[in-house]
């Protein structure tokens, strides 16, 4: 049983909101769950979780404005186009995750996210007809049907560390999946 605290607002927030780190109160509060239809921000979400694999989302989301700005504000058409130069650069930020296959992998997942853009119209039409643009509500979970099918594809298409695990997470925060718990200010039962 998990015990939830009531906040110093009088909110109730899922458990695993951090009270010491206004960046991740901040998130869960304004971005977690909350459907996203914009291609610029799928894709920086897309980009983000691709580089959490094997670390906490906290370290990541603490690191997101270097991201931001090591990754020229996640200009897709940029990304896609990066020179061995720019991942060498890349590889050299201490400000980002380091991590040679991941910067490697985004440049990959940027030409796939255009070539879905340019069969579907958008990359939002092509991941919300998953579920026939509807959200699903569902907790305590890491991977569901829906998430080892879009990773089944995206990785037909190409992309990398877009496993089952890591495209739940991604479904989470862009709000194809409402995760917030039971109690929460934010579950859907609770408004």
């Amino acid at each position: 049983m998990t015990i939830r605290m009531q906040w110093t607002d009088g909110k109730i927030r899922c458990h695993w909101v951090s009270s010491t780190n206004t960046t991740y109160l901040r998130y869960h509060d304004e971005e977690w769950g909350r459907p996203v239809h914009d291609d610029q921000l799928l894709f920086e979400m897309l980009i983000l979780e691709n580089f959490q694999a094997g670390l906490t989302w906290e370290c990541v989301l603490n690191k997101r404005e270097a991201f931001r700005r090591a990754f020229d504000g996640f200009d897709l058409r940029k990304v896609a186009s990066y020179s061995e130069e720019k991942l060498t650069a890349l590889q050299a930020d201490s400000g980002i995750i380091r991590n040679r296959l991941k910067i490697r992998a985004a440049v990959v997942n940027a030409q796939v996210f255009q070539k879905i853009q340019q069969e579907w119209g958008s990359f939002d039409r092509y991941l919300w007809h998953w579920t026939d643009e509807k959200i699903i509500q569902e907790v305590d979970k890491v991977s569901s049907p829906l998430s080892d099918a879009i990773s089944k594809d995206l990785k037909k298409r190409g992309m990398k560390f877009v496993g089952t695990v890591i495209i739940y997470a991604y479904l989470q925060a862009v709000g194809v999946i409402n995760s917030h718990e039971s109690g929460c200010f934010l579950n859907p039962l609770q408004q």
